[in-house]
């Protein structure tokens, strides 16, 4: 899912981070909040912990 795709999905759900935001985060050069990181799970189908699970980000 792109950058801007996934922005356009989270601004409908409430949320508004644009692409550039979501780069920052990709890059570690911004933090997550706890409701952001709640978004994200929603919108990637999967739980808080599969999110931030080391093992979850080394299978891929």
């Amino acid at each position: 899912m792109s950058q801007r795709t996934l922005a356009e999905r989270l601004q409908l759900s409430g949320l508004d981070l644009d692409k550039n935001a979501i780069s920052k985060i990709e890059l570690g050069q911004r933090f997550v909040t706890d409701i952001e990181l709640k978004k994200f799970a929603n919108q990637f189908q999967v739980t808080i912990d599969e999110l931030l699970s080391i093992k979850n980000r080394d299978s891929q």
